[in-house]
């Protein structure tokens, strides 16, 4: 696909939002789209403040920072700050992955200042989280960084949403107890912290806080339901399983960082975890994509949602890394929801709409989205015991909808029809959509 043709398409994603008032996944904004760009590009345009080609300078007109989350800057009072297409990051924090020790004493030698250094041991990374020189733009310290060592793996500290939006910080309040020991779990989940007080979640939970202490949310409670929660009609994709929970938001402004996702995966790995739900979304980020290989070539399989920018949007993170099963959600009717994304990231469709899931105090409530629909895969995906040839063996199973074989709609085809809950029937109130 030509560049034009991919803005174009971009571009049109935009006015599909504006004229569709319909809720996106948590963590979406709802009009205009998810500002982000054709894929492979984000990592590689010019950056702000250079000369910039027409197809670059295309882009950054049409680019337009969704109110939710410039509001997400603006009430950080500093702590955030937006990268040249509008992610929301970090503020004065840029990664380098497995700096070599020249580098980074020339880097300290130009003014860059050392914020703090990890080893995640299970996934053999090191990342050094560095603060740019006083009065140089992030952009401009990553160009410098680049130049020190052209083979460098630099990349900002974005932030992937729900991170600190509005309905999920009120909803974070409760510091989640840690539950009982999940010894052994086969699934985990990287999101907000869980409730796990609800009836419906009957197995062992282990829940860690990555941005300070774990704490409740209404998305991650929602999405463990989803995954292993029963309760008289409902069951999850792996009911009554064994769960352990990372809380990379903690409620705090700059939880739901890509240093905390890669923090998340390291302990899924360390407890020999075999499938992980990530129901976020961000752009591509050098340090997830790494973290996300290593894990895989661990045996971790990672699930997560597709997206809902709509049908002409480029693919969304870390849905459309390499081996990452990425899912859209379907109605009621078993159709594709007109703001799910498209393309050859799409594996699989599950129920997303008119179904329930997991609500406050013990109750249930509606829930609409792709961040939906994964969780139920990656149940599945568990009962088949999250080893090789699990995915391959769901496809098999899966009822094929829409062009015949795999499409960029569908995937493989829709699976979990039957665990579809109508909030009907369990007395679902309130609705949970972004």
């Amino acid at each position: 696909m030509s560049l034009t043709r991919s803005l174009a398409g971009w571009a049109a994603a935009l006015c599909f939002a504006a004229s569709n008032p319909v809720e996106a996944q948590i963590g979406l904004p709802q009009t205009p789209g998810l500002p982000s760009l054709p894929s492979g590009l984000g990592d590689r345009l010019p950056l702000a403040g250079r000369t910039a080609p027409l197809a670059q300078q295309a882009v950054d007109r049409a680019l337009q920072v969704p109110s939710r989350l410039t509001g997400l800057v603006r009430r950080s009072r500093g702590a955030l700050e937006v990268d040249a297409n509008g992610w929301p990051v970090v503020a004065a924090e840029i990664i380098v992955v497995d700096m070599p020790d020249r580098a980074r004493a020339e880097a300290l030698r130009a003014g860059f200042r050392v914020v703090r250094e990890e080893r995640l041991e299970a996934l053999d990374l090191t990342t050094l989280v560095l603060a740019p020189p006083r009065r140089l733009s992030l952009e401009r310290a990553v160009e410098r960084l680049k130049a020190l060592d052209p083979g460098a793996e630099v990349a900002l500290n974005h932030i992937h949403t729900p991170a600190g939006l509005e309905a999920d910080a009120a909803a974070s309040g409760a510091v989640a107890p840690p539950g009982p020991q999940a010894s052994g779990a086969s699934l985990g989940l990287i999101d907000t912290g869980v409730d796990v007080a609800h009836p419906a979640l009957t197995g062992s939970i282990t829940q860690r806080g990555f941005a300070g202490p774990p704490r409740v949310g209404a998305h991650g409670t929602a999405v463990a339901s989803l995954m292993v929660g029963r309760n008289g009609a409902f069951s999850g994709g792996d009911p009554g399983g064994d769960l352990l929970v990372a809380d990379i938001y903690g409620g705090r402004t700059t939880g739901g960082s890509s240093t905390g996702l890669a923090q998340a995966l390291a302990w899924m790995v360390e407890q020999r975890v075999r499938v992980v739900n990530v129901s976020l979304v961000g752009p591509r980020n050098a340090l997830v994509e790494r973290a996300v290989a290593r894990a895989q070539a661990r045996g971790v399989t990672l699930v997560a949602a597709a997206g809902n920018d709509g049908p002409a949007a480029p693919p969304l993170y870390p849905a459309a890394y390499a081996g990452v099963v990425g899912v859209i959600a379907v109605n009621g009717r078993n159709h594709a929801l007109p703001e799910s994304g498209r393309g050859p990231q799409v594996d699989f469709a599950a129920p997303g709409a008119d179904m329930a899931a997991a609500g406050p105090a013990g109750g249930w409530t509606s829930v609409r989205g792709s961040s939906f629909a994964a969780p139920l895969v990656a149940g599945l995906l568990a009962r088949r015991g999250g080893r090789a040839g699990a995915v391959e063996a769901l496809a098999r199973s899966a009822a094929d909808l829409g062009a015949r074989g795999r499409d960029p709609v569908y995937g493989h085809g829709l699976v979990a029809a039957d665990l579809r809950v109508a909030p009907g029937t369990i007395g679902a109130r309130g609705r949970l959509a972004r």
